[in-house]
């Protein structure tokens, strides 16, 4: 089985973790092994940018991060999703990213090749979804992942939800879901093309 490594970067169960749930159940329909792994209530230090990792090839940190370096190991696909916090990525979410770089410090080519996609959700119809979005596809770009949205004419960057602040509204958000279904039917193509 090609496994699938749903990453939630909010600290709260709410609309996140909500919409990457459902993403995961479409990819799982596609016949894809798929797993979920959430930042809320984990231990997480962020990265001082100390370059241990770049002499002893792993982090100096021992924390939650050890359970997500072990599924992003065995992952041919990675969707991040993210609350969108002042325009960007949750601090949480940008943890994720940034204490990634003891993986590629121990192999530079940990990520190439791995399929991509982003999930962004904001309090606001254009609350910062894209920004956030250039985020998650900048740490795939940079780490030679293969970025994947829903491409032209709607979700080109990815899914973008619009909650109002509440679980309740994001599963009234039918622009959102038709985003979703896109980009997971477009990732679901990459993944089956480049990792089956």
């Amino acid at each position: 089985m090609t496994l699938i490594v749903g990453v939630s970067g909010s600290p709260r169960k709410q609309a996140t973790e909500y919409i990457l749930e459902q993403a995961l159940v479409m990819l799982k329909e596609k016949g894809f092994e798929t797993a979920f792994w959430t930042v809320r209530g984990k231990w997480l230090e962020y990265c001082t940018h100390c370059d241990f990792c770049l002499t002893n090839k792993n982090c100096q940190i021992q924390d939650d991060m050890e359970e997500i370096y072990e599924l992003l190991a065995k992952a041919k696909g990675i969707i991040f999703a993210s609350p969108v916090y002042n325009g960007g990525v949750s601090a949480q979410m940008k943890v994720v990213m940034d204490r990634s770089r003891a993986l590629v410090a121990a192999d530079k080519n940990f990520f190439k090749g791995k399929i991509g996609a982003g999930i962004t959700v904001a309090g606001d119809r254009t609350g910062g979804q894209e920004l956030a979005q250039l985020q998650i596809h900048t740490f795939y770009l940079i780490n030679g992942m293969i970025p994947v949205g829903g491409g032209p004419f709607g979700a080109n960057l990815g899914a973008n939800f619009w909650s109002k602040d509440t679980l309740a509204d994001v599963k009234l958000d039918a622009e959102g879901f038709r985003g979703l279904k896109k980009t997971m039917k477009r990732f679901a193509e990459f993944m089956e093309l480049h990792c089956k």
